[in-house]
């Protein structure tokens, strides 16, 4: 049985050494750590929470079947990422089209690191009904990307991924994850602004 002393997650080898054991309670860690984190960014490719949600378990029982040919090429974030985003790719594709994506919303905050003058507006209480607003607005600015743009900037200013991270995940370049990530924060910075201003104009 491992100990996870500090709260946090062991080095991948200690993770990987567990779960090929069969340990639980490594494997109840991981799914406490990263499934909510999973079911954001499944529901970018497929159509209600309840298909995020299949993916997800979907790719819980590909960990499992694969952990023995795990080869540490990569994380094991990544490479669970990786499976995940697979998963949801195939079930989006059967679903014919993504629809809005609105885990911002229903985390009942902004993205860590991301649009951080939202907590500014927090300050009143006017401020809170301002701030639900803008929430509400990110995640129709987020379902309004392009869904190549969407999911980078999910994984990015959402999960916190890094750029190495995303581009073994979602298999791209470099070069092409940064142009659809500023491309991505453009367009959501581009809604905020134009949001702002109209609340800003004099009664």
């Amino acid at each position: 049985m491992v100990s996870f002393a500090g709260g946090g997650l062991p080095s991948d080898d200690v993770v990987v050494t567990a779960l090929r054991a069969g340990d639980e309670a490594m494997f109840a860690a991981l799914l406490d750590t990263w499934s909510r984190g999973m079911l954001r960014v499944a529901r970018s490719y497929v159509s209600t929470d309840h298909s995020a949600e299949e993916v997800v378990q979907d790719t819980w029982l590909a960990v499992i079947d694969g952990i023995d040919g795990f080869e540490g090429r990569s994380s094991v974030k990544t490479w669970v990422y990786r499976i995940l985003v697979n998963s949801a790719k195939k079930r989006g594709v059967r679903e014919s089209r993504t629809l809005p994506w609105s885990a911002v919303e229903q985390d009942g905050g902004p993205p860590p690191g991301g649009w951080s003058d939202l907590a500014a507006v927090r300050l009143t209480p006017e401020g809170e009904a301002l701030a639900a607003e803008v929430r509400a607005l990110i995640a129709e600015a987020l379902a309004r990307l392009p869904p190549r743009q969407r999911i980078v900037i999910t994984l990015r200013d959402v999960e916190g991924c890094t750029s190495d991270e995303v581009c073994e995940i979602l298999e791209i370049s470099a070069a092409n994850q940064r142009v659809l990530l500023h491309r991505a924060r453009t367009a959501v910075r581009g809604w905020l602004a134009d949001y702002y201003d109209s609340v800003k104009q004099p009664e």
